[in-house]
């Protein structure tokens, strides 16, 4: 894929991933056939068992084709109580619960079941595993997502789970960095405060956000979280945050994809507009838009009128669509038709994990 084959706005278009969190998911066709836009999420509510879901992936997909880029569909799939599969599919266990077993070849084998369903459904991109230490009770916004209490548990298990994703040819988003554990509130509904020193979070909470980037992970996901200590501004916006720990102490050259910006987090507090526009200046490289067809269209064209205006160069913007491209071309996305995995068959894979997890 060659990116001088690209006009600026197929080239912006690539920056975002879009969805919707509803039964009613029109204008998707629109922002795909229109836009060009780079990743497609989708939600449980979108489809109505799994043989729907196929369908719908499928008819994205053939839109698509017409496209000169591939498109990213992407899922947020971790089993436990985040779980897009529909429900004729069994789920897979909490992290928690997995990583509770202390079986390490357990753990691998969800990350494996993961892959591998995600894979054999067209889907290309999890945002999984999470990399957040458990510092909390089970209501907690995060709950038993996470694989550990501790940095060198997190390390451990999500890794492995992490590596496990990669083999089935799945691009793992690992998330929420710089780390959820330490802040009581869900950034679905407001901005969590991090009232710890920056010691503390780059101590602990970085770290396996570090150790996955050392074992090669190709996506980040970047939470609207604010560390008082670093800077004002949520790490989803902060040039400070990304730009000082991913690019420069960590050396990663992957993917920085932020949470969505439909979250209450960034929309009670920011300009839209111009949250995004910092975002993707801030050294993001693709913004997760979770709104209706109308809102995502201005969104979309303001950034391309900002890169006309010279407010951001079309330098920056072709930073993030290169290593679009090359992550694309890494895992070998190509909009082809796929049939699903065998229900009854994945079923009996995931009951023994079950099974094992509850003994």
């Amino acid at each position: 894929m060659d990116i001088n084959k690209l006009s600026l706005e197929e080239k912006v278009g690539q920056l975002f991933i879009v969805g919707r969190k509803a039964e009613d998911i029109e204008g998707l066709d629109e922002l795909i056939e229109k836009y060009k836009v780079g990743g497609l999420i989708i939600y449980r509510r979108n489809y109505k068992d799994y043989q729907d879901m196929i369908n719908l992936i499928n008819k994205f997909k053939k839109i698509n084709s017409k496209n000169k880029v591939p498109i990213f569909i992407s899922i947020d799939q971790e089993g436990g109580r985040v779980n897009r599969i529909p429900s004729d599919v069994l789920n897979v266990p909490a992290a928690t619960k997995i990583a509770n077993s202390k079986d390490i070849e357990l753990v691998k084998e969800s990350g494996r079941i993961i892959g591998e369903m995600l894979r054999k459904s067209g889907i290309s991109m999890n945002y999984g595993p999470i990399l957040d230490i458990r510092r909390f009770k089970e209501e907690h916004p995060i709950g038993d997502r996470c694989y550990g209490e501790t940095k060198e548990d997190v390390n451990k298990y999500a890794i492995e789970v992490m590596k496990e994703m990669q083999n089935e040819n799945i691009l793992p988003v690992v998330k929420h960095f710089p780390g959820h554990g330490l802040t009581k509130k869900d950034s679905h509904f407001m901005i969590p405060i991090i009232n710890e020193s920056k010691n503390e979070v780059e101590t602990n909470d970085m770290i396996p956000f570090e150790e996955a980037v050392k074992n090669g992970t190709d996506g980040i996901m970047v939470g609207h979280l604010i560390i008082k200590d670093i800077d004002k501004y949520p790490a989803s916006i902060s040039k400070k945050i990304i730009q000082e720990y991913l690019v420069g102490k960590y050396n990663y050259k992957g993917l920085i994809i932020t949470d969505d910006f439909k979250m209450w987090a960034i929309r009670i507090h920011y300009n839209m507009k111009k949250a995004i526009l910092r975002a993707i200046e801030a050294g993001n490289d693709m913004i997760m838009l979770g709104f209706s067809y109308k809102y995502t269209e201005k969104l979309i064209n303001y950034i391309v009128k900002q890169v006309k205006k010279g407010k951001i160069s079309e330098e920056r913007i072709n930073q993030s669509v290169e290593k679009i491209l090359r992550m694309k071309e890494k895992y070998n996305l190509a909009d082809v038709e796929v049939k699903g995995f065998d229900i009854e068959e994945m079923n009996k894979r995931i009951k023994i994990i079950r099974d094992k997890v509850m003994e």
